[in-house]
């Protein structure tokens, strides 16, 4: 359930080249605050899979809604 909307929301994640391209950044727009940053596409990825899961346990800790996370 929890994996299923990560690789979700990651699906939906947008990636860029930034800082003349040496390194790469990557946001999920419809998740605020979820970003991250990496030398490699593949750390990108990474660093972006821990600020969204870093993200989920905030939200569930502090009883806020997350959006499309559905309790089957």
């Amino acid at each position: 359930m929890i994996q299923n909307y990560i690789s979700n929301y990651l699906n939906k994640a947008k990636y860029e080249l930034i800082d003349g391209g040496r390194n790469f950044y990557a946001e999920i727009k419809e998740l605020r605050g979820v970003w991250a940053t990496g030398k490699t596409l593949e750390e990108c990825r990474e660093n972006l899979v821990s600020s969204l899961e870093g993200w989920l346990i905030l939200r569930f800790k502090k009883n806020l809604p997350v959006p499309n996370f559905k309790i089957a």
